[in-house]
């Protein structure tokens, strides 16, 4: 797989820094039962990097020293680590909002057959991978059959509540373009998504999250091989819009990678570029700096990757921030 960050660390996009600490973002590992053409984490079924019981038990802690709001859980799919249950227990019994990046088909796999209910009972906010609503496009971009298993786990949550208005159950789609492109206006999206599932499947959900595809991990390599990564990085720096800046997702929360290096997002750590340490005083800021140490006003480590979080109407762990794209 080809490197990218030697093609995107020299770069002129602006400084920034933290706002508040919100949300913690904790990826639980690689594994994954699916290999998206998309995924930014290259995870697999093959992944064996997984958080240890050590830095788990620590996650808690952090979350009621720095008081944070929100526990966003992803992977690789979250669900796999056999400590995930009891984490999401913990934190609501902190009257913490938890969200689970949920590949859907996850729902389905050997031994998974009670998720639902348990994200159900625990009101875990679910925010689901589904690039298109036609089976010819998952499948291509996410493996043969996905399509259908991921219309089965979505069924799954609209019976127990998800997604139906007035269950206080969430349910968010999130879609990413086929290629090297820029989503569409996802306002105009979401409609067509809810007008399409509702149509065929009778399957209804809360908001839609357009994101932009990432240049790094396997995206990024697939254009390289492709002679298109220059191309791409001009797209998005022509789309830059600098009044998206104070809604990155990077300014209010942190990313935690499966041993506990914090890294200002989820794109830094598939890239390995750690939070400045200076804040920290330390070389490689951890988890367990995080109980005594406030990291707002702190630098946020930038590079070109960081283009398209600020292309067009933006693009972050929520959606869109507004408008169109060019």
């Amino acid at each position: 797989m080809h490197a990218t960050l030697p093609l995107l660390e020299v770069s002129d996009f602006p400084a920034i820094h933290r706002n508040t600490l919100e949300t913690l973002q904790v990826n639980l590992g690689y594994k994954c039962n699916q290999s998206c053409v998309h995924c930014h984490v290259n995870a697999g079924p093959t992944r064996t990097e997984m958080m240890n019981a050590e830095m788990l038990a620590l996650i808690p802690e952090v979350i009621r020293a720095r008081r944070i709001g929100t526990l966003d859980l992803t992977g690789g799919a979250p669900e796999l680590h056999e400590g995930f249950r009891t984490l999401v227990v913990s934190a609501r019994k902190q009257g913490v909002q938890v969200i689970d990046r949920c590949n859907l088909t996850v729902l389905s796999e050997p031994g998974q057959e009670d998720l639902a209910a348990f994200l159900a009972e625990q009101q875990v906010e679910i925010i689901a991978s589904l690039p298109c609503y036609s089976l010819e496009n998952v499948d291509k971009q996410r493996g043969t059959g996905v399509f259908e298993r991921s219309i089965t786990g979505l069924l799954e949550l609209n019976r127990l509540g998800y997604g139906v208005e007035g269950s206080g159950l969430t349910l968010n789609l999130v879609y990413n373009p086929q290629g090297p492109v820029l989503p569409p206006d996802q306002h105009k999206l979401e409609s067509d998504y809810k007008r399409e599932l509702g149509k065929r499947f009778d399957i209804q959900f809360n908001r839609l999250y357009a994101l932009t595809n990432m240049p790094i991990q396997r995206f990024g390599s697939t254009l390289i091989s492709k002679g298109q990564f220059e191309n791409y990085m001009s797209l998005l720096k022509h789309n830059y819009a600098a009044a998206n800046l104070e809604q990155v997702m990077c300014r209010n929360l942190i990313s935690v990678d499966w041993q506990g290096y914090l890294y200002d997002c989820d794109f830094n750590q598939m890239l390995g570029l750690a939070m400045p340490g200076r804040t920290f005083k330390t070389n490689r800021p951890h988890l367990r700096d995080l109980l005594h140490t406030d990291p707002q006003g702190a630098p946020i480590r930038v590079a070109d990757h960081c283009y398209g979080c600020t292309a067009g109407s933006g693009s972050s762990c929520g959606g869109a921030f507004s408008g169109s794209f060019e």
